[in-house]
């Protein structure tokens, strides 16, 4: 039977099969080795390289074995303190806070002043409009600044070498030192300069902030060593876009603004995510030079810098060149009201008369209302700009001050000096302490009134001299006009602003009650204890004496001026404190204070004052002129306002040509024309004396034999012996001249 199947091996050729089959797989091994040998080619050892000899091979030698050393120990070196800047830079990171708390980093706080609608006038103090990052700001501000500051910014490690080398290049070529000027700093050095590495304020370590500022921003190469390694800890630490939106926070950009919302707010009256490419560069060429590029110090400058960064950011691709023309064809303005942020004198005033805690010295965020009425603010600029334009010669360095203020003491406007909106000056409303001249003499008649004297009751205006005690020479007031005119009454004498008369009422009242009231009226400096005190020889400045013709105003109530409303911290509506002023204690009867309104409007209608009058209504006030014309005062008033104007130089240089009843009331007459236009015209609060009845018709009487003339203590000039029931009226007709 047939099979497909192999036969099967026999015992012997199994047993010798293996042994056969080793064998063959040896050889074939064996002639695979021999193949693989044959087709690899044998490696050649190299020849040794022949040593130069002689004495040029040893120096060879020598200087080849130099090199290597110091190349082995240089790069040794080198690995050593890049361990130990990595850990530095590693220590230093993990000291570093949240981004949170790195936003807003001002020394001090800011303070709001709001006007009477609750509109904000004026901007004081460190500004911080709110935090914003670089993802929210506008991305032409973005691109500004990275333009600007730090083009290679999202492509370094926190330092950028060329940046260095390139700086230092340029301090060497302009002769300066490699590290004075240009600094080659990162926006990441940048903002580790702003955190001042890390430190935070210390009264023990430094006197002040200002050398804590100081020590913060020194140039020194141990601390721009110490600001790499900060800069790039905060590269470890943070994103680019958290290093951006630190630096967009901190960064002061001018006009007190401290970063970028406070600043478009500052200039354009915008937020930080609205601003055009001409707006953004604006912001980022202020980075510079903050102070003297700020927009409302020097627009044309300020815009001169933006096409600048308008350009760089063209040339980075940011915009195309027809955006960059269009933009510096068309260069950012400033928003409305950004030029009198600063609130002028009157937020001047309200700075320094809050507490310093609250305001100059504040390190919260404060919001002051105040008193300040816009509309009568501007007029009164107004009006001191067109008299010093039209009325006052060219070259002239007379000064100027006006206040505006309401009968309770609401000061409404306030002008220290012919720069009418100027800020941080010297303020003549309320710094400068001046002779009052004139302007004192309602406070002389006001105590007479108030002793019950009429404004009808007569006095001599003449010659007429006060024995002065100890041995001094006497006194002799004279007139103005260097003129007497008789017996006049008390309304005419302050009318025609009689010395002598002023003199002789306040010698019969008594200087001390004259003094008293004074000063319970708000004139409290140091009033002169001599006759001349009724002449205006004490001193107050203007802002006191529209206070005390306030006084007179609101019926005889002394008033304490007033500019702030209530102070509150930003975001709380609860305020910290409330008015400081307003009206006070009663001085003098009511009646009193009307008779001697009566008697200041006649000044007005027919006086000394005017020129101040007003078309359609009642006004009463008073001029003033020191000694020597040194100092030109009208203070007067409405139903509804106190105004008072002063005039002179700041260096006591006597006025040529002016007095009280000239341009200070024609500046008064202008004020106060535009602050009621519009307004309903209402009367002043007024008393009108009551004229005594004439005496009855005497009987016949035999014509008794002539009295002989006495003489009165000189002063009192002469009469006729009377009987002594009629004594105390005789008194008050012989008592009794006045700068106008």
């Amino acid at each position: 039977m047939s099979s497909t199947r192999k036969p099967g091996r026999l015992v012997a050729d199994r047993r010798y099969g293996g042994q056969s089959t080793r064998q063959t797989a040896k050889s074939k091994t064996a002639a695979a080795g021999k193949t693989t040998a044959k087709k690899t080619p044998t490696k050649r050892r190299r020849a040794p390289r022949q040593r130069r000899g002689g004495l040029a091979g040893l120096i060879t030698g020598f200087f080849g074995w130099i090199f290597r050393l110091v190349f082995k120990i240089t790069a040794s070196v080198a690995v050593l303190v890049a361990l130990m800047i990595g850990a530095w830079v590693l220590y230093v990171e993990s000291t570093l806070p949240e981004v949170e708390t790195l936003l807003d980093g001002r020394a001090r706080g800011s303070v709001t002043l709001l006007d009477r609608d609750g509109a904000v006038f004026a901007l004081r103090g460190d500004q911080f409009g709110g935090v914003v990052t670089a993802e929210s700001v506008s991305p032409h501000l973005k691109n500004a600044v990275v333009a600007t500051e730090d083009k290679r910014f999202y492509r370094h490690f926190g330092v950028s070498p060329r940046g260095i080398a390139s700086a230092v290049r340029i301090n060497l070529s302009e002769g300066r030192g490699a590290l004075q000027g240009h600094g080659g700093s990162t926006i990441t050095q940048q903002t580790a300069k702003l955190l001042c590495l890390g430190k935070v304020y210390d009264p023990k370590v430094w006197k002040s902030e200002a050398d804590y500022v100081a020590d913060c921003r020194q140039s020194s190469l141990e601390r721009k060593a110490n600001e790499a390694i900060f800069a790039m800890a905060m590269e470890v630490k943070y994103t680019k876009n958290e290093i951006l939106s630190i630096y967009l926070n901190r960064a002061y950009m001018g006009g007190g603004a401290y970063g970028a919302e406070a600043a478009s707010q500052r200039y354009f009256g915008k937020h930080a995510a609205q601003l055009n490419p001409a707006e953004g560069a604006m912001l980022a060429g202020l980075l510079t030079a903050p102070s003297t590029l700020a927009p409302t110090s020097n627009l044309e400058r300020s815009q001169a810098r933006a096409a600048t960064v308008l350009r760089l950011m063209a040339d980075q691709g940011y915009i195309t060149e027809e955006e960059m023309r269009q933009y510096q064809n068309n260069p950012a303005t400033l928003g409305s009201g950004a030029n009198t942020m600063g609130g002028g004198y009157f937020a001047d005033w309200v700075m320094q008369s809050g507490p310093e805690f609250f305001t100059q010295d504040t390190t919260e965020d404060v919001v002051i209302s105040t008193t300040l009425d816009p509309r009568i603010q501007r007029a009164t600029e107004d009006a001191v700009r067109q008299i010093f334009s039209e009325k006052v010669k060219d070259g002239s360095k007379a000064q100027v001050a006006v206040v505006v203020m309401s009968a309770d003491g609401a000061v409404r406007s306030m002008v220290g000096g012919r720069d009418v909106d100027a800020t941080g000056l010297f303020n003549r409303a309320f710094q400068a302490v001046r002779q009052t001249g004139s302007a004192f003499k309602p406070f002389v008649y006001a105590t007479a009134l108030e002793l019950g004297y009429s404004p009808l009751d007569t006095v001599v205006d003449e010659r007429w001299c006060v024995d002065m005690p100890g041995g001094q020479k006497d006194y002799c007031p004279d007139n103005y006009s260097r003129n007497f005119h008789g017996r006049v009454t008390l309304a005419e004498a302050l009318a025609r602003s009689l010395n002598v008369p002023a003199v002789k009422v306040s010698e019969s009242v008594g200087r001390d009650l004259v003094m008293r009231v004074a000063r319970d009226f708000g004139l409290y400096r140091d009033l002169t204890d001599t006759p001349s005190l009724a002449l205006g020889a004490s001193e107050a400045t203007l802002l006191e004496m529209t206070g005390a013709y306030a006084g007179i105003l609101n019926g005889g109530s002394s008033v304490t001026p007033y500019g702030l409303q209530e102070l509150r911290l930003k975001g709380d509506t609860e305020a910290l404190m409330g008015t400081g002023g307003g009206i006070g204690e009663r001085v003098v009867q009511e009646s009193a204070a009307r008779q001697l309104t009566w008697m200041m409007q006649k000044v007005v209608d027919e006086g000394t004052g005017t020129r101040a009058r007003l078309d359609g209504w009642e006004a009463a006030g008073k001029t003033g002129t020191s000694q020597e014309a040194r100092d030109a005062w009208f203070v007067g008033f409405t139903a509804d306002y106190v105004a008072g104007v002063w005039m002179g130089y700041d260096d006591n240089t006597p006025l040529s040509g002016v007095t009280g009843s000239g341009l200070p009331a024609e500046i008064w007459h202008e004020v106060m024309a535009r602050v009621h236009d519009g307004l309903p015209p209402k009367p002043l609060p007024v008393q009108a004396p009551v004229a005594p009845a004439p005496p009855p018709e005497p009987e016949p009487q035999p014509v008794p034999q002539q009295a002989p003339e006495v003489a009165v203590p000189r002063g009192g000039g002469t009469t006729r012996e009377v009987p002594k029931s009629v004594l105390e009226q005789v008194l008050r007709d012989i008592l009794g001249g006045g700068n106008r």
